[in-house]
């Protein structure tokens, strides 16, 4: 691509956050620069070309995008939007994805297909989005995705140097020294890019580091010796950061709880809830509000002796319904909620949960496995519909306000039981579309008092756990992060003007 292809750039500065692996923390550094310059007063706005998630988020106008840049919108304080996240994939098995471009489902591509295609599939789509951000914003922090050292999809790259190209953008690399090598990271990273490439990556930033930063001190120098950049920051290790995760199965706000929330748990015992590990989970963020309140322990768990004493089952969403009724079923799950359900024990389906916990499930469109039994659980049956359900519900529960998000291809036909705002109530199996629901702080409460009825448990829930408050205040402390730990004059010199003119060529470059 030609250096000058500048259709990417607005008005507005902007920056890359890329890494030197997943998970080296470009979603948190990404956030953390949107809230400090949120309390500067810069209008900022997170992008991201393309994400690959199964938890995700939507937005006001009905447009799905990644939780992610939901909780970096957060973190910049403005409302989220397709703009900044114009291409979700939503992974159905080890080589296909649902490709949602601007916020809407457009078919279901293999990993091979969509590489070769993307390009020209949503490429100026994704420069458009990018160009208006920064056209009604002073500054737009683009976060990449896996490495740009990937030379195997360097030609198809939308996300990491192929948009950095496009747009002009500098960009900084964040290694992860927890995982060990982080040098050898960093240093490699440079050296496998090609040297267009190179003219814009302008530094680095160390990720979780434990211990005395003045140990860093030789290695820091090495490495701007043998490749011309400064470290722009050493973040410290926190726990409890890693907020809307794209992917595994950390619970995002607990670690902070457990640090900043002191008060003994009201009553005499906790309450106890298991979460079903099922393939292709899908935004396991909904237990997050529950990890926040105080006596309350959530672990996940995949096998029936894991749940036996569990106060509360939760049966989470999946991208893949059908298959993950096939595991409940042959690691005998199936069998121990039905006890569950026989002796009155609380369970809660949520959205493909709650779909499994239905009476029967007509699938042409997920799996294509046609009618396919449920647990039995609840009066509903489900059918999968192309068109994908995708909305911001409320309405009213347990005497509390509820609100949620709904993103589901099952269309339910509710046959009895209780109403329940998305689905329904059978004794102490409750089932619903919504996600999000517990986050409401007033209906978390009288959801675990009605929770810890049913399950014969003293457990009173504290009545002051604000869980906005709670990822408010998380959101601070990525801002404090980077305004204590980061070199942000100069970050904020790389967001108004570019990477440096003049950067030295790292050998051997792209192969």
């Amino acid at each position: 691509m030609d250096d000058r292809d500048t259709r990417g750039t607005g008005t507005g500065g902007a920056l890359l956050v890329a890494g030197t692996t997943s998970d080296a923390g470009k979603s948190v550094v990404t956030a953390g620069i949107c809230r400090w310059l949120a309390r500067r007063g810069v209008r900022v706005a997170p992008f991201k070309a393309q994400n690959m998630s199964l938890n995700s988020f939507v937005t006001a106008d009905g447009a799905e995008i990644g939780r992610a840049q939901a909780m970096q919108a957060a973190a910049a304080r403005v409302e989220p939007s397709a703009l900044m996240n114009p291409v979700l994939l939503k992974p159905g098995g080890d080589r296909t994805s649902q490709v949602v471009l601007m916020g809407r489902p457009v078919g279901e591509l293999s990993a091979r297909g969509f590489h070769d295609r993307r390009r020209a599939m949503v490429f100026d789509r994704v420069l458009e989005c990018l160009a208006e951000l920064r056209r009604t914003h002073d500054a737009v922090i683009c976060e990449g995705a896996g490495s740009p050292a990937e030379i195997n999809l360097r030609h198809s790259d939308i996300v990491n140097m192929g948009l950095a190209r496009a747009a002009r953008l500098p960009v900084v690399v964040v290694g992860d020294i927890d995982r060990g090598g982080v040098f050898a990271s960093l240093f490699g990273t440079t050296a496998l890019l090609s040297a267009g490439d190179q003219e814009l990556l302008a530094g680095y930033l160390i990720n979780k580091f434990r211990g005395d930063p003045a140990l860093l001190e030789p290695g820091l120098e090495s490495l701007r010796g043998v490749t011309g950049r400064p470290v722009l920051g050493v973040l410290p290790h926190r726990d409890g950061l890693g907020i809307d995760e794209e992917d595994g199965l950390r619970l995002s706000v607990r670690g902070t709880v457990r640090e900043t929330n002191t008060a003994p748990t009201p009553g005499s015992r906790v309450l106890r809830v298991a979460v079903v590990s099922v393939p292709l989970m899908s935004n396991f963020t909904d237990v997050d509000a529950l990890a926040a309140e105080p006596g309350v322990v959530v672990r996940f768990c995949d096998r029936p002796e894991e749940i036996a004493d569990a106060d509360l089952v939760i049966v989470p969403g999946t991208r893949g319904t059908v298959r993950a009724l096939r595991r409940l079923r042959e690691r005998g799950l199936a069998e121990a909620l039905s006890r569950r359900a026989a002796e009155g024990r609380p369970i809660l389906g949520v959205c493909g949960g709650f779909q499994m916990l239905g009476e029967r499930i007509e699938d042409e469109v997920e799996s294509r496995a046609g009618t396919v039994e449920g647990l039995g659980l609840l009066p509903v049956r489900i059918r999968f519909d192309r068109e994908k359900t995708l909305a911001r519900p409320s309405g009213r529960a347990l005497g509390e306000p509820v609100t949620g998000y709904e993103i589901h291809h099952g269309v339910a036909d509710v046959r009895g039981g209780e109403a329940f705002p998305g689905g329904c109530r059978v004794g102490a199996v409750w089932g619903t579309h919504w996600h999000g629901m517990l986050e409401g702080d007033g209906f978390r409460r009288a959801f675990l008092r009605r929770v810890a009825a049913d399950a014969g448990r003293d457990f009173v829930p504290a009545p002051d756990t604000r869980f906005a408050a709670l990822r408010e205040e998380q959101l601070d402390r990525l801002g404090d992060l980077i305004e204590e730990h980061a070199d942000t004059d100069a970050l904020w010199r790389l967001i108004e003007k570019g990477a440096p003119v003049g950067l030295p060529f790292v050998p051997p470059g792209a192969p």
